[in-house]
């Protein structure tokens, strides 16, 4: 987590949200902050940035084995693209009780109608996570 929100840090005019992904062996695949401000790309979650570049590490779409740590609980979008990934960990930290998609507002991660649930570990450095948020939109 102190990797995510390291880059978390880095993410300028953007929300920030820092994400990375682990492969089956404990190696960085993949890292990647906001960047919807950056490039105009509303799709530009950190998760999927870290996704996209983690599938291009690996050679492959399919994640299996691998872990996404996250500094906020993923929105539906992020909380579906990463079961389509079958990441097979999520970890997080801060709550988002406005769009979060892994227990706050919907839990699509849990879906027994999905063909994939990822193991999640929620509250990790939580109070370090939501300071960086609080301090961002103290700012606003």
């Amino acid at each position: 987590m102190r990797r995510a929100l390291a880059v978390a840090g880095s993410s300028g005019a953007d929300i920030p949200v820092g994400a990375v992904v682990y492969g089956p062996d404990g190696a960085e695949l993949g890292a990647g902050r906001n960047e919807r401000e950056l490039t105009g790309d509303p799709t530009a979650h950190a998760e999927v940035v870290a996704l996209r570049r983690a599938a291009e590490t690996a050679g492959s779409w399919r994640l299996d084995g691998c872990t996404l740590v996250v500094t906020l609980e993923p929105c539906t979008m992020c909380a579906g693209a990463l079961v389509l990934a079958r990441v097979s960990t999520l970890v997080f930290g801060a709550w988002e009780p406005k769009t979060g998609a892994v227990g706050s507002l919907w839990d699509v991660v849990r879906d027994r109608r999905l063909n994939h649930r990822p193991e999640v570990y929620s509250g990790v450095l939580e109070a370090e996570c939501a300071a960086l948020l609080r301090g961002f939109f103290r700012l606003q």
